[in-house]
């Protein structure tokens, strides 16, 4: 039931108005850290999908970097099969990548994981495959802190967007 609501948008109110264990399983579809989802679920009611979105940054912002790694355990690499329906929505893009870009992405993949110890986690929803290599090629040159920034940001839109489609919203 929690997933078909998650494809389908069940509104602010009906959200709002689920019991908070179900609430909680709602929110951890949208995001596998679960001391985020217990924290925006127990702010409720919303009554709009804006005050939510707001209530997601906080909470998110106010995660330890252990429930941050919970968080990016949740997402597949960028450019491998997806294991589930929002991340699959989210690379549909990588659906037109030539081999040469995929084989480069892989690599850099690899590169990224060895350099900061996580996955490369990047709001990919409506990028092209060359845009997702260019921003992972760029992301390499930075430090550890301020990858940990930069994913913190990327999760925050990648939350916007499938809480948008668990209410029916735009985020």
């Amino acid at each position: 039931m929690l997933e078909r609501m998650a494809d389908t948008g069940i509104g602010i109110s009906e959200f709002d108005a689920l019991p908070e264990p179900a609430a909680v399983a709602q929110l951890l579809t949208c995001c596998a850290a679960p001391d985020w989802a217990r924290a925006v679920a127990a702010k409720r009611p919303y009554g709009t999908a804006e005050a939510l979105f707001e209530a997601a940054d906080a909470a998110l912002a106010g995660v330890d970097e252990a429930q941050i790694e919970l968080a990016m355990a949740g997402h597949p690499r960028i450019g491998e099969r997806p294991d589930n329906a929002n991340s699959a929505r989210e690379q549909a893009g990588m659906a037109s990548a030539g081999d040469a870009v995929r084989a480069a992405i892989a690599d850099g993949n690899r590169e990224y994981e060895a350099k900061f110890g996580h996955v490369y986690l990047v709001c990919a929803t409506g990028l092209t495959p060359e845009r997702l290599l260019a921003i992972l090629t760029e992301r390499l040159g930075n430090t550890a802190a301020d990858e940990r920034r930069i994913v913190r940001t990327e999760l925050a839109k990648i939350n916007r967007i499938r809480l948008g489609r668990m209410i029916g919203a735009d985020a």
